[in-house]
Parts: C-alpha cells; structure tokens; sequence
C-alpha cells in the first residue's frame, strides 16, 4: 500500500515539477525566429524573403526526416489509433484497478506499479 501512494505521488507530480524545474533553471535563449525578422527588418529589410524561404526549407527538411519510415499517406485510421493507444491503456487501467478492488482479485505488483505509473504521469502532464 505505501508502495502504491508513492508511485502515484511520485509520477503524479513528476511531469510538472520536471517542467518547472527546466523552465526555472534552463538557460533562455535569446536567438528566436521572431527575433531574427525583427533585427532584419531594422537593419536589412531585402535579407527578409531569403530567411523566409531558408526557414520553409528547413521546415521541410525536419518534416522530411521525422516522416522517412511512411511511404504513402499514412491511413486516417492508424492515426486515429496512434493518438489513442495511452488514452484507451488509462482508461484500461482505471477500470481495471475498481473491478481488483470490488472483486477482491490479486494483481501483481509489478503490474499494478507499471499501471499506476502510466495513468498518474498521464494525469500529471496534463496539471
């Protein structure tokens, strides 16, 4: 039982607290897009079309290297089911947690640790 409150305290708060410790403690960077046009358009104004389209081929670029593995056009339904394979696995776990509690059964604890795990840092990255 302790194990369970601390696995779900613990990935419960851990997306947030990860994020407000990055956000806090990283460095800012100052070099942004937005940063860049607005120093271009101070100094050099006629540099502005040839960033644009450098940063549209870039776009390209990134897209072109996180999609190399699909040939074609990927089905609606793949991604459909993609988007909701850790909202069914919660949902999953949920329910699976009420019908061990009301119908008595053992889990193993490995499992009901992975569980807990995956449906508080779902919860939590959503706080």
């Amino acid at each position: 039982m302790l194990l369970d409150a601390v696995v779900s305290l613990g990935s419960l708060l851990a997306p947030p607290l990860f994020k407000f410790v990055k956000d806090k403690f990283s460095p800012k960077t100052e070099k942004t897009v937005e940063t860049t046009l607005s120093s271009l358009a101070t100094s050099n104004p006629a540099a502005i079309p040839e960033f644009i389209k450098a940063q549209a081929s870039l776009i390209e670029a990134q897209i072109k290297h996180f999609n190399r593995d699909v040939s074609g056009q990927v089905s609606v339904w793949v991604n459909n089911l993609r988007a909701s394979i850790r909202p069914i696995y919660v949902i999953f776990g949920i329910v699976y947690f009420f019908l061990t509690t009301y119908m008595d059964l053992k889990v193993d604890p490995c499992i009901r640790v992975t569980m807990e795990t995956c449906i508080n840092s779902w919860f939590g990255s959503r706080i």
